[in-house]
């Protein structure tokens, strides 16, 4: 008898008609995806190579102005509001995700853990639009009354920024939730047994266990913040501003794009390739801290038995 032959007695069982029916469409969803993503990079790619036959890459990656009307594309202002306004929503989604992500997966109560959770997962399912004018009509002129803005602001960064940080809330605390509640049980016990408390078996025993999932969560919060647009596009304008001041108006990646495919050029111009150019940059952008989320995920995964 060889090695990989059945034992006596054994019927192999036949795959039914359904299930290889399921397998094949499950293939088919996988390899759609695949296609759909190459064919995203070679629209970007072939329609951006006409814009840098045109745009000098260094003057389009070294730029300051960025003015299509006067034949400048500078990318940096438009890199520098996507970067400011991402690193806004990150210090506002990262202490209030993370925090409620220990209470609800250390601290509270399964019933309350059911009734919160959901709760905080509407902001995310809430349309961008609705929370770009919250961040214009609100935010802003709140920050104005307590003096964090002129009073003669109209868009402003850091509107922008703190409602693209409530944006992108739940995707830092459910992902990080998730990581948390798969810590195995035996570790937080056997802290208990030797007098931690809790605060120390949440912040010492549980948390660093499942960062890999809590830095994945984090990265992917600040790709969804740099791609944002809705909320970018009504808070912090359409007027491209190299500027540190985030009390300024600016113009984002997303935003610009918004703005030219509205109709403000004409197809085949130089103009409107450049929408292709910074997609592209964006593109790179987010696959970049996306290939850095899976490399944070493999270098801190702990595999429990």
């Amino acid at each position: 008898m060889t090695a990989n032959a059945d034992p006596p007695g054994f019927r192999r069982r036949r795959a039914r008609p359904v299930e290889g029916g399921i397998l094949l469409l499950l293939g088919a969803a996988g390899a759609a995806s695949i296609l759909i993503t190459i064919g995203i990079v070679v629209t970007l790619v072939s329609e951006g190579s006409g814009f840098f036959s045109e745009v000098s890459l260094w003057d389009f990656l070294t730029g300051t102005m960025w003015f299509p009307v006067n034949d400048q594309f500078g990318y940096l202002p438009l890199l520098a509001a996507s970067v400011e306004i991402a690193a806004i929503a990150a210090l506002v989604a990262v202490p209030i995700g993370l925090g409620s992500a220990i209470y609800l997966a250390e601290y509270a109560r399964e019933g309350v853990r059911r009734t919160i959770k959901p709760i905080l997962e509407l902001l995310a399912g809430m349309p961008t639009v609705v929370l770009g004018f919250f961040a214009l009509e609100s935010v802003t002129p709140a920050l104005v009354d307590i003096g964090a803005l002129s009073q003669f602001t109209t868009f402003s960064g850091l509107s922008a920024g703190l409602v693209v940080g409530l944006l992108v809330t739940p995707l830092v605390s459910s992902l990080s939730e998730d990581a948390l509640r798969a810590v195995p049980r035996s570790m937080r016990e056997g802290a208990y047994g030797v007098g931690a408390t809790k605060r120390v078996v949440a912040t010492k025993i549980v948390l660093p266990a499942a960062l890999s999932g809590v830095t994945a969560s984090i990265v992917l919060a600040v790709s969804r913040a740099i791609g944002e647009t809705f909320i970018v596009t009504l808070a912090a304008g359409t007027q491209p501003n190299l500027t540190g001041d985030v009390r300024e108006g600016m113009q984002t990646t997303s935003a610009y794009i918004v703005a030219v495919a509205q109709g403000e050029a004409t197809r085949g111009s130089v103009q409107y390739a450049s929408i292709f150019a910074v997609g592209l940059a964006l593109f790179i952008i987010t696959l970049a801290l996306n290939l850095f989320a899976v490399r944070m995920v493999r270098k801190f995964r702990t595999v429990y038995q």
